[in-house]
């Protein structure tokens, strides 16, 4: 981890016009600039989250029928001679980190009376749109009057995310995110864990037994790094109300969606439109 930490230090600290050659595409891999997701709408006053990110999925090799589906691919890697050894330090991370959220899944598959590797299928984290990011927040002090954050309230898209952080404070979370006015709490960063945000999957799944961790970072003017590991099952999978978690009294609150679909979806509400940059740099 700290291994990562530190290579993920030394891309973000390249030129931007270097970063730039690496900018996302529309497989969601590669670089994210400063600006690029607006997360809170409602409340960003429409700049989008001051951080900048990097986004390294499942290395699908070009050619490869699964390629051909929204969030499989290849990988944008940065040259070796620029930052070497990162790409084998992020391709480790990303398989340790994978098992890691197995776990985690198998625990939540008890906690709903389901077969404990009911996660574990083919459809499901057999063959996962799993997706490492890299973040980092510049030292620019945050300021929800103005709606200007870190990154904006929100919840993440899939099954899990794990997340691991430096030890600068920034990290908030609303345990109850129907309550009015919402109340946000820090979360202290611990060395060497993680973090698990419940995301937006697992609460349709899950009927809303679990409910989907609503987050936001709000800077005080240090830079902050932190991991962020997604985990979402397969494009096809279907998520729709576990039979566990359903009864005439508690009917299903959320109509089945594949996942592939409401991926995509999400990432087009939240994520600036490609063309924009593509205009700048011609």
């Amino acid at each position: 981890m700290d291994e990562v930490f530190g290579m993920s230090k030394r891309f973000f600290e390249l030129p931007l016009n270097e970063k730039m050659k690496l900018l996302r595409n529309e497989k969601h891999r590669g670089y994210t600039p400063v600006l690029d997701e607006l997360l809170d709408p409602d409340n960003q006053v429409h700049v989008g989250d001051y951080k900048e990110g990097y986004y390294i999925g499942v290395e699908v090799p070009e050619g490869d029928p699964e390629a051909e589906k929204p969030f499989y691919g290849p990988n944008v890697w940065p040259a070796p001679d620029v930052l070497p050894g990162w790409r084998d330090t992020m391709e480790r991370f990303h398989r340790e980190a994978l098992e890691v959220a197995k776990a985690v899944a198998r625990i939540i598959a008890l906690a709903l009376d389901l077969e404990v590797d009911f996660f574990d299928k083919p459809e499901m984290l057999g063959e996962p749109i799993a997706t490492l990011r890299l973040l980092h927040y510049e030292g620019r002090v945050s300021d929800p009057v103005k709606g200007i954050y870190g990154a904006g309230a929100h919840s993440d898209f899939g099954l899990i995310t794990l997340l691991a952080t430096d030890d600068v404070l920034g990290l908030q979370i609303c345990k109850d995110k129907d309550a009015k006015p919402q109340i946000w709490e820090y979360v202290a960063p611990v060395k060497g864990s993680f973090i698990v945000n419940l995301g937006d999957m697992l609460e349709r799944w899950s009927n809303c037994i679990f409910k989907s961790t609503l987050h936001r970072v709000l800077g005080n003017g240090r830079e902050r790094y932190s991991i962020a590991y997604f985990v979402e099952p397969s494009h096809d999978c279907l998520v729709e109300c576990l039979p566990t978690c359903k009864s005439e009294k508690n009917p299903p609150k959320f109509p089945p969606v594949k996942c592939g679909t409401y991926l995509c979806q999400r990432y087009k509400d939240t994520h600036a439109d490609l063309n924009v940059y593509n205009k700048l740099q011609n």
